[in-house]
């Protein structure tokens, strides 16, 4: 199974991610792929140069790159499908059906929404790669018009709904993925 956490930014994806990784689940985080590029690039890690270079993947290898770039590390992960992965940040619906395609059933989308005043307060408040209203905002109109996110978003199998605090978004996804994978281990 391939749990794949889909929201806008904001909405608790890297939480969500960091309880599959406590689960012991390898993690591939779509997000990475276009910060390892900026990087290659020599470019300063900001928001802009983040969305310039998504939009030059997208443009060069079409709206399902991020999940063109990641198939060869899914499959690996995955092995024969008896092996679990997630996916921290699938964007596009044109990448959601490449995943379905290779993955069929096994891949299972989780949405993660939340309410756009709380998700810009979060990005203005995080330690890593804060954002301003205006930056967030922008961000939220790129996803949308330019990446086809809203997509796998309604389409979702499950969703979590992180409007409270922290304690009720992590016990709501330990919930969840112990209906998905059976409980934890103590």
């Amino acid at each position: 199974m391939i749990i794949t956490a889909v929201g806008m930014p904001g909405s608790g994806k890297s939480v969500f991610a960091e309880e599959l990784r406590r689960r012991g689940l390898p993690l591939i985080y779509f997000g990475g792929l276009v910060l390892k590029e900026v990087k290659e690039r020599g470019l300063p890690g900001t928001p802009d140069n983040e969305k310039l270079v998504r939009e030059e993947l997208r443009e060069q290898f079409g709206m399902d790159a991020m999940a063109q770039l990641a198939l060869p590390q899914l499959k690996a992960k995955t092995g024969d499908g008896s092996k679990h992965c997630g996916i921290d940040g699938l964007y596009s619906f044109s990448e959601y059906k490449t995943l379905k395609e290779a993955f069929g059933d096994q891949l299972v989308l989780v949405g993660i929404v939340a309410p756009k005043g709380l998700r810009h307060q979060r990005l203005a408040e995080r330690e890593i790669r804060p954002l301003t209203y205006t930056e967030a905002r922008n961000r939220d109109i790129a996803e949308i018009e330019n990446l086809e996110k809203g997509g796998p978003i309604a389409i979702a199998d499950h969703y979590i709904h992180n409007h409270g605090d922290l304690a009720d978004f992590t016990a709501d996804t330990k919930a969840l993925l112990d209906e998905l994978l059976g409980p934890a281990s103590k």
